[in-house]
């Protein structure tokens, strides 16, 4: 009975690259590449809209398959954003170990048909409006900021003016955090995402919203890469026979600023990264130099929490 079910569903894997889409759909055997740019994906939206698809599933990568996903909203084609740790696993148990782009698409298209995972609920739009949100509420408390030294420095007789401004400005950050609260509950994978990231003692709403909106890649990803994104991952200055420090660059600094003061408050209340920034420094490592340590620690903490779906456990660092 199975099987005559799957007979009459239609399952699309999509392997994402850089440059292309490998499409392979299952059972009619139809396998094509496309280019991973506007055209290319038109092409491909015209091209599955031929057949009545039950679902089309495509690796998650965290922004590579960001295109393709807003085409198939826009044209109501269902699709799942598919764990890459749960399409590996698959492979495994399928004993299927050879690699190639139509291989992975064909791969994609058979972990679709046997397993029929939840249709994703993410909407492109959301993803859009959330960043928007950050970017908003980084601008008020960057005014915030700049009204609460003028308070500080201007004369009693034009602190009237400043007192009301902060009033404002404190009752639209209340709005905008609302918003942004709303918009994760609104979604199942936004909402599970947030409350694995929260789970972490010293970790708040304001990194939360910035991992799901700025770092959609985060579980998706190795380690080494999540660091790298948050810029936390140090680099070699070697030449020659010059060995310079090893340094930290690049990486989307508005993530970094948000989990830099989480650690700060992290590092007091939350045993795991306050006995590991205590023996840093002890060890006679620079404040600083501790604290971004702990960040990256946190980054791979996190990472490997959201891919697995766990929350916080202290032991399991």
């Amino acid at each position: 009975m199975n099987s005559i079910n799957n007979q009459n569903q239609i399952n699309v894997g999509v392997d994402t690259g850089k440059t292309q889409l490998d499409i392979y759909i299952r059972p009619l055997g139809i396998y094509f590449v496309v280019s991973n740019d506007e055209s290319g994906i038109k092409e491909a939206i015209t091209e599955i809209k031929k057949h009545k698809v039950t679902r089309v599933v495509i690796e998650a990568t965290g922004r590579l398959e960001q295109p393709f996903i807003m085409a198939c909203a826009k044209a109501n084609i269902p699709f799942v954003i598919a764990n890459p740790v749960n399409i590996k696993r698959f492979a495994g148990a399928i004993n299927q170990r050879a690699k190639t782009d139509k291989l992975d698409a064909q791969l994609i298209a058979h972990y679709a048909e046997v397993i029929k995972p939840k249709l994703s609920q993410l909407k492109p739009e959301q993803i859009r409006l959330m960043s928007d949100l950050l970017s908003r509420r980084r601008q008020l408390m960057e005014m915030q900021t700049m009204e609460k030294n003028r308070l500080q420095i201007m004369p009693k007789e034009i602190t009237s003016s400043i007192k009301p401004m902060l009033t404002v400005i404190k009752n639209q950050l209340e709005k905008t955090d609302n918003k942004l609260h709303k918009l994760i509950e609104s979604c199942e994978e936004y909402k599970t995402k947030n409350d694995i990231i929260q789970s972490v003692p010293g970790v708040g709403k304001v990194v939360a919203f910035n991992l799901i909106s700025e770092m959609p890649e985060l579980g998706y990803i190795n380690n080494k890469e999540a660091a790298s994104l948050v810029g936390v991952a140090p680099f070699n200055r070697d030449s020659g026979s010059y060995k310079g420090k090893r340094m930290i660059r690049g990486g989307r600094s508005q993530i970094r600023t948000a989990m830099y003061m989480a650690m700060m408050s992290a590092i007091q209340c939350n045993p795991t990264f306050k006995a590991m920034y205590q023996r840093l420094v002890a060890a006679g490592k620079p404040k600083k130099v501790a604290i971004i340590a702990c960040i990256r620690k946190l980054v791979i903490t996190l990472n490997s929490m959201v891919r697995d779906g766990v929350y916080w456990d202290p032991k399991m660092n």
